[in-house]
């Protein structure tokens, strides 16, 4: 979440006009994330979060809005989007296309123990199983064509080293066939950062922006990446293999799933550190945002590609 667009008091209190609720009490920008411009929206009828969408495509929303809808009404903690009084859920804010959601309760956990791993590992495992009740659909618009067309864009701006290790990772991933594996709705980016625990250890969702159909397995490795790995860019199989049996109690994983693991881990490090390559050498003008480490994506990468078969112990 960060500020691209400002918006003022008075702005957002004529957007609120096209809602029932309430008048405007607060606006607060939010500087975290690297997405959409978000505000914190305070009304006389409770706490809710203002986005403005900066690049997401305006066809894709509906998906969204309605994927949050639907988890939110199927146990799965999460925004819910608010309805305008003219029906649907995305308005029009400063040129931009605007939601108002829910604002859930709680704050993320920094530095998570195996316990966490393994609650989150719950979390996610419930998020997968009520997606699969939702008759929406989108495709991964960063799957492997976007991994290779953006590896060619960035390429000017990396060393030999790293262009040489992105090539080769993605003719590695290229050779894998996705059609074999359980898929389904997945989150796509549910760090640390993204899961928000209340006063009584419930973990709420946030930042649904990235969700989309794919490999269930992939959304599990994109989590680990963040929630399992050490300060050193390495994993940290205690927690896991906590994250993994936490996911286990909802949904067991194949053989193949459990083969594939590092295979995962790889695509899910990759993917990361392309997004935060581009976060760096391609930014956005933002009134207040946190950019994020991209040389620690690749130092992960690196060590999944490393200890291939230390990974595979974490699903044993």
């Amino acid at each position: 979440m960060s500020v691209f667009t400002p918006v003022t008091e008075a702005e957002a209190s004529a957007f609120l006009g096209h809602y029932s609720l309430g008048a405007l009490e607060s606006l607060q920008g939010i500087a975290q994330g690297i997405e959409n411009t978000n505000y914190f929206l305070d009304t006389t009828t409770g706490r809710y979060v203002l986005t403005l969408f900066e690049s997401v495509p305006r066809e894709s929303l509906p998906f969204f809005m309605g994927l949050m809808d639907h988890l939110a009404t199927h146990d799965v903690t999460c925004p819910a989007p608010m309805r305008l009084d003219e029906g649907g859920f995305v308005g029009e804010l400063n040129g931009r296309a605007a939601t108002i959601v829910s604002r859930l309760p709680g704050s993320p956990i920094h530095e998570p123990t195996p316990a966490d791993c393994r609650d989150v590992g719950h979390v996610l495992a419930a998020l997968h199983l009520a997606g699969l009740e939702f008759d929406g659909a989108l495709a991964n618009e960063k799957g492997q064509a976007w991994r290779e067309r953006f590896a060619e864009m960035a390429a000017p701006k990396l060393s030999r080293d790293e262009n040489a290790l992105i090539e080769s990772e993605n003719r590695y991933q290229a050779m894998h066939d996705d059609s074999v594996m359980p898929q389904g709705i997945i989150h796509g980016d549910l760090f640390r950062d993204n899961v928000l625990w209340d006063s009584r250890g419930n973990g709420g969702v946030i930042d649904f922006y990235f969700a989309c159909d794919d490999v269930l397995l992939f959304d599990l490795a994109i989590t680990a990446n963040d929630w399992c790995v050490t300060k050193d860019a390495a994993l940290d199989l205690p927690r896991a293999k906590a994250f993994v049996a936490g996911y286990e109690t909802l949904r067991p994983l194949t053989e193949l799933e459990r083969e594939l693991w590092p295979v995962m881990l790889r695509r899910a490090a990759l993917r990361t550190w392309l997004g935060r390559i581009g976060y760096n050498h391609f930014p956005r003008d933002s009134h207040m945002t946190i950019p994020k480490d991209h040389e620690f994506s690749r130092r992960l990468l690196e060590h999944h590609i490393a200890h291939a078969r230390e990974l595979e112990a974490a699903t044993a």
